[in-house]
């Protein structure tokens, strides 16, 4: 699984940046809610696991709440600070499987983890958009 998230890693910074900090808010959402509904369907079969997924959830719903970008909430964390969090959520999802001894549902978090790396990764974390970037070559391509 190393190999697979290093890929994943080298892969994603190597690609253009496409992700907007609106959509990034927009996927980081989708995932606190995975983390609420994996709580759900683990809770019967692996008590420890649906544990984990209820806090990964509540510290990726926090910390989204408290970022500066669209979709946050009190604008607390700037949106640099927000893409380092979430590299180090990343890790340490990939690291909880084993920590917790969580068997079968690892997978899930391996996952997880897997995705908010490649999220980030791909994500532009420089302040300027797309279409910030776009109207500035135009803009040197008239001048």
């Amino acid at each position: 699984m190393a190999l697979l998230d290093t890929s994943v890693r080298a892969l994603s910074n190597r690609l253009p940046k496409v992700i907007t900090p609106k959509t990034h808010a927009i996927i980081d959402y989708a995932t606190a809610g995975s983390f609420f509904l994996a709580t759900g369907l683990f809770w019967n079969r692996n008590r420890r696991a649906a544990l984990a997924a209820m806090a990964c959830g509540i510290a990726e719903t926090t910390v989204a709440m408290l970022t500066d970008y669209p979709g946050g909430l009190f604008r607390v964390m700037d949106f640099p600070t927000h893409g380092k969090v979430d590299a180090g959520m990343a890790a340490g999802l990939e690291t909880l499987p084993k920590f917790l001894n969580l068997g079968a549902s690892g997978w899930f978090f391996r996952a997880q983890g897997l995705s908010i790396g490649a999220t980030t990764g791909l994500t532009d974390f420089g302040g300027a958009s797309q279409e910030e970037r776009g109207r500035s070559r135009r803009m040197r391509n008239i001048a």
